[in-house]
């Protein structure tokens, strides 16, 4: 078992970033862990380049990593490579929490933070030895579940290798992701981060992080990965500083919470290192939605955070989460409103998505409010459960109208008049993004429309796109190696 082939499965539809097609960091740091131990590794991401069915089928081990919404790809890929009797290990967040679903397809899934346990499976597996002790394993023997117990979170991330970005097939698209920290000290209500990565913020060292800062080219862009860069504002403000000090200051990008903007010697470090963009889950309006969200934010401090990273030079993409059970047809339509008159530069209207593994899925789960299981909708674009206050249907074309309203024509036209040319470029953009989906999700409308309007009805899409590509390829390829064989055959006497 010396390949191994990794496999990040595309994603299903449009979304705001599609146009810079990024890895998860996870098979790219379990594949560093491997070849530093010897073996042979390759890492596909479909949404960086196609997956190259012949280097897959040369694999003795095939490990794919999927989030919800990219779960029936993942699951369509993985039977495929069964079915050439290849064994496979999934992993990633959704099939931590949806295990047994995912040993129907697959072989092994590895749950949770694979660092320390990826090396002792693949082990296992070369040496016949007993799968039972690999810590956060789950397989199936029969019609019986078996789950390890949990690996234990890496406390040290500084003895994890860097992302191997040598292992991927494709080219990046001049961005370079970078994590310096897992875990978030919040627990906002919708979130699945807490329940895989805990809320113990646990972060590398500054000099680990410069380290892997000085491999970045020029020109890259760095996005650091973590879900809140800012949790710790004295460590964030110490990274700062050395990234100045050893001027190491590529332009970069990051998540963070509205309230670092009331820190204004971390602002003035974020703009002297070369902050140029934050993403912030500022996720409603509403005031009883944030409670319920636990957001810990009012509306008052939202629109005094967003003047004052505009005031220090830092543009916000602001990332709303509507479909809350205090929301309605009237509080989507405040939140457009809401983000033209703040001028937020670029927005993501999101719909309210109950993701397994958190509480918010159970209670809807329980309560029957769930539209459909396909969990390539699960993307935060399409109604997937019965809000309260308005219909499926009201929401879905609610929130589309909502991204019209900030990324219309006029509003393209008002930036221009500011000679903002890269604000004209990014609602340009988005206005051409929000078009095309709509386009390519006529099928869903009516299928909402029918959920609206009969009751009991759930969301059946069987008929949306599969992998029939990938099946297509993968026949052509074994009629070519048929044909191979047959012909030396005929040439021996």
């Amino acid at each position: 078992m010396k390949n191994i082939v990794f496999i990040e499965p595309r994603s299903p539809d449009d979304h705001i970033f599609s146009r810079y097609g990024l890895p998860r960091l996870g098979i790219l740091i379990l594949g560093a862990i491997l070849e530093n131990a010897g073996y042979y590794v390759k890492a596909f991401v479909e949404d960086v380049g196609e997956i190259d069915l012949r280097e897959v089928l040369k694999a003795d081990l095939v490990g794919i990593s999927t989030i919800t919404s990219t779960a029936p790809r993942a699951y369509e890929i993985a039977q495929l490579l069964k079915k050439r009797g290849m064994p496979v290990v999934m992993g990633g967040p959704h099939v931590t929490f949806m295990a047994d679903e995912a040993l129907h397809y697959s072989d092994f899934v590895l749950r949770g933070e694979a660092e320390e346990s990826i090396l002792p499976f693949v082990q296992a597996l070369e040496s016949g030895q007993d799968i039972g002790q690999v810590p956060g394993l789950s397989f199936r023997i029969g019609d019986k579940f078996f789950h390890n117990p949990p690996a234990a979170a890496c406390k040290d991330l500084d003895r994890l290798p860097f992302p191997d970005f040598s292992l991927l097939k494709g080219k990046l698209p001049g961005i370079r992701p970078v994590l310096t920290s897992r875990g978030c000290p919040f627990d906002c209500t919708f979130c699945s981060v807490t329940k895989i990565f805990g809320r113990g913020y646990r972060f590398r060292s500054k000099e680990s992080v410069l380290r892997e800062l000085r491999q970045v080219e020029e020109g890259e862009v760095v996005f650091f990965y973590d879900d809140n860069f800012t949790a710790n504002p004295a460590r964030t403000k110490d990274l700062l500083r050395m990234m100045i000090e050893e001027r190491i200051t590529p332009r970069w990008t990051a998540q963070v919470r509205m309230d670092a903007a009331q820190d204004e010697e971390l602002l003035e470090l974020m703009r002297e290192s070369n902050c140029h963009y934050v993403y912030i889950g500022v996720e409603s309006i509403n005031p009883d939605t944030l409670l319920e969200y636990n957001k810990k934010l009012t509306l008052a401090k939202i629109e005094e955070g967003i003047q004052k990273f505009h005031e220090y030079g830092i543009r916000v993409h602001g990332m709303f989460v509507l479909g809350s059970d205090h929301d309605d047809v009237e509080t989507i339509r405040n939140t457009a409103k809401f983000a033209k008159k703040n001028r937020i530069d670029t927005i993501q209207f999101m719909i309210l998505t109950p993701m397994p593994g958190t509480q918010q899925y159970q209670d809807y789960k329980e309560q029957g409010r769930l539209l459909t299981t396909d969990w390539s909708l699960y993307d935060g674009h399409h109604v997937v459960h019965e809000p309260k206050l308005m219909t499926p249907f009201e929401l879905q074309v609610e929130t589309l109208r909502a991204m019209r309203a900030f990324y219309s024509y006029w509003e393209i036209v008002k930036v221009m008049f500011r000679f903002d040319f890269l604000a004209v470029v990014l609602k340009a953009y988005g206005h051409r993004l929000q078009v095309r989906w709509q386009k390519r999700n006529r099928s869903y409308f009516k299928l909402i429309r029918q959920a609206t309007a009969s009751a009991g009805l759930r969301l059946d899409l069987a008929a949306r796109k599969t992998a029939e590509d990938l099946k297509e390829r993968l026949r052509q390829i074994t009629a070519k190696e048929s044909q191979e064989s047959n012909s030396r055959r005929s040439k021996i006497p």
